[in-house]
Parts: structure tokens; C-alpha cells; sequence
């Protein structure tokens, strides 16, 4: 005979969020080295909630924020609306978040609420700066040889909104009349002239010949070469010499600590004499790919080239291209949802730190 379809709730139940959780899922590492790193930025915390205490507002633990964005990376769930939706039904998710079985879920604007004072308080940061010691705790790090690379970041701001920083007092419609797009043939536009009105810290840009040109911030990162770990990231404005610039600073901070001299890897853009004078000012002996196309010729001779060690680095260099393609296929840094340079550089940061946790998850299975 037949059974109906149908069940019948239990008024009690004695199941627990850990028994739903295999013991060799994934996310089990990283929510152990993630709570670690929580745990010691505690500090952190702390004045959060006296400032909250201040203005009288019941709070949510940001570590549970923390876990929930982490867990929006991870799994590339594109909005915090439908991170919302998972984390009611999705027994992982609440037991990666910490919230009970019966725990409300929160609104999905409690996130544009508090995305404003984890950003004052630079929390992304200090939990990326705390991947990174865990990473060099177990080993992953060299500490000595480096490479680095940018990319661009779309920006949430399309051509259209590319307008003149100065208003015409023309009032006629654009070519075409009033109801069609606007015609910008034979327009000249630039950083200079023109700006973004919805996201005016984004600039146009175009990496190389043959792409057009978007609206974009730039993404830099600074890798370990031993396992391709990233040691430091930050997002600038895109321009020319955004990159150099950027790399420079990240390389002063890694040879501060290193102490000793340090190596980077990187490509043909970096293949300026400009460059290479600040990075041996640095201590830091650079392993640039030559650029013979360049006027006046490349800025690394034979001196540098001659040495085993800058083959080396610069097969190695090619592993940052690995961190990019994460943090655009995986993650959700292709193009930015948030508008502003604090706010992308808060994505960026967390996306990368996300990475490093991903990748030592690789390591430590490896190793087993």
C-alpha cells in the first residue's frame, strides 16, 4: 500500500547546526582561521560598539556581517537581498554566520547601513592583514620574492552619465532631438573636461590598445611567489601611471618588514626607468619583464637578467593572473556594485581576503 505524501513536524528536535555540515566540507577550514582572525581583531570590535553605544542603536555583531559578506564572495551570490534569502533557508549559511535555526534573519538593508562603519574603522583591512599573518604562521610565505599587477575594475556607472563638468548653457536636445541617445561624434572627451554623475571618482580608461575605453577604478595586488598568496591590496583611480605608483608603496611596506633585500616580478608596463630607480631605492631588486619597444630601451640590462633567480620570478609572475580571474568569476570585483573609491576598495580587500582563506583551504588539503 502506498504511503501518503506527507510528514508531520516533531514539536522538538535535538539536531544541531554542526551535525548538517559534513566533516570535510570546505568551508569548515575557513571558518576556523576566520574566526581566529576575528577573535584578534577584537580590539577593533570593541570601539565599534562603544561608538554604537553612543548613538543609542541596538546592533548587529559585525563578525556575523563579516561572515555573511565573506560567504556572498564565496558562493558569488550577486546582491545582499538574495544573501538574505539563502542564509533563511540554507542550514550552511546560518551555520557558517553563526545564527541559530529559530535566529530572524536580518533585512538586506542592514548591510548599506553598516558597510559605512566597518569602513571607518578599516575592519576589512585588519581581517585581511590577519589572513595574511595566518598564512605566514603555517609556512605559505616566502617573505622574500614578490610580484605584482593591477586590473581594472568596471565601475557601476555607465557612458552615459560621462557628462561635461561644466553645464552648457545651450538648452537645445542633442543631435537627433530630445527623445534619442546622444550623438558624442567628433566630441573630444577626457578625465579633464568630463565626469561621471553618478560616480564621480571614476575615471575613463583603457589598458591597452585595441579595447575601448570604461569607466573603471584599478585594482592592485602584491602576491607571494611561494604559493601566489596576495600580501597586500588596494584600489586607486585608473591612470597611466596608476599601477607604478601603486606598486611602489606596496613594495616600500614589503621590504620595511622583510628586512632584507626582497625580488618582484612583473610585466613590460613596469619597464620604466622611474620604476626601477624607486624599487632599488627600496631595496628591492626588481625582475621586470624587458620592454626593447619602449623609446630610449629597457630599463633592465643584462646585470639582472643574467641571474637564475629572474627566470624564476618571472614564470612565477604569472600566478597573480590566477587572483584576478578568482576575484572576477568568483567573486564580484568584474564590476563593482558600489559607487565610490572607499567602497570598491572595501569589496576589493574583502575579495582578496577571501582568496587567501580559498587558497590556504587548497594548501592544507594538499598537505594531508
Amino acid at each position: 500500500m502506498c504511503r501518503p505524501d506527507s510528514y508531520t513536524e516533531s514539536m522538538f528536535t535535538m539536531s544541531r547546526l554542526d551535525d548538517f555540515v559534513p566533516a570535510n566540507h570546505p568551508l569548515r577550514p575557513i571558518r576556523l582561521w576566520l574566526n581566529e582572525a576575528l577573535t584578534r581583531i577584537d580590539e577593533v570590535f570593541s570601539r565599534m560598539y562603544e561608538s554604537e553605544a553612543k548613538d543609542g542603536r541596538p546592533s548587529i555583531a559585525p563578525e556575523k556581517l563579516i561572515r555573511a559578506l565573506l560567504l556572498q564572495v564565496l558562493y558569488s551570490i550577486r546582491s545582499e537581498r538574495m544573501l538574505m534569502e539563502q542564509i533563511s533557508y540554507n542550514m550552511l549559511f546560518r551555520w557558517f554566520v553563526g545564527l541559530a535555526m529559530d535566529d530572524a534573519v536580518w533585512d538586506h538593508s542592514t548591510f548599506s547601513k553598516n558597510r559605512d562603519r566597518l569602513m571607518v574603522h578599516d575592519v576589512m583591512v585588519s581581517l585581511f592583514n590577519e589572513t595574511v599573518e595566518t598564512a605566514r604562521v603555517q609556512g605559505h610565505l616566502s617573505g622574500e620574492h614578490f610580484s605584482v599587477d593591477g586590473t581594472l575594475i568596471q565601475a557601476w556607472a555607465g557612458h552615459k552619465s560621462f557628462v561635461p563638468k561644466t553645464k552648457s548653457d545651450d538648452n537645445s536636445p542633442p543631435e537627433g532631438g530630445g527623445g534619442s541617445q546622444e550623438n558624442w561624434r567628433g566630441e573630444k572627451r577626457s578625465n579633464d573636461t568630463h565626469e561621471s554623475s553618478t560616480d564621480t571618482q571614476a575615471r575613463l580608461f583603457r589598458k591597452s590598445r585595441g579595447t575601448g575605453a570604461v569607466l573603471c577604478y584599478m585594482g592592485h595586488v602584491l602576491t607571494d611567489n611561494r604559493h601566489g598568496l596576495v600580501i597586500n591590496a588596494q584600489v586607486t583611480q585608473a591612470n597611466g601611471t596608476a599601477e607604478r605608483d601603486a606598486a611602489a608603496e606596496m613594495l616600500a611596506d614589503a621590504a620595511q618588514f622583510a628586512g632584507t633585500t626582497i625580488t618582484v616580478g612583473a610585466d613590460k608596463n613596469y619597464d620604466t626607468a622611474g620604476f626601477v630607480a624607486t624599487c632599488r631605492a627600496n631595496n628591492v631588486t626588481p625582475h621586470v619583464a624587458q620592454n626593447d619597444a619602449r623609446a630610449g630601451g629597457s630599463a633592465i640590462d643584462a646585470r639582472t637578467t643574467r641571474w637564475p633567480g629572474y627566470a624564476i620570478s618571472q614564470r612565477k609572475r604569472k600566478r597573480i593572473e590566477q587572483v584576478f580571474g578568482w576575484g572576477k568569476t568568483v567573486g564580484r570585483i568584474r564590476q563593482a556594485m558600489y559607487r565610490g573609491l572607499k567602497r570598491v576598495d572595501q569589496l576589493f580587500v574583502l575579495t582578496q581576503a577571501a582568496y587567501n582563506l580559498t587558497r590556504m583551504r587548497t594548501l592544507a588539503a594538499r598537505a594531508a
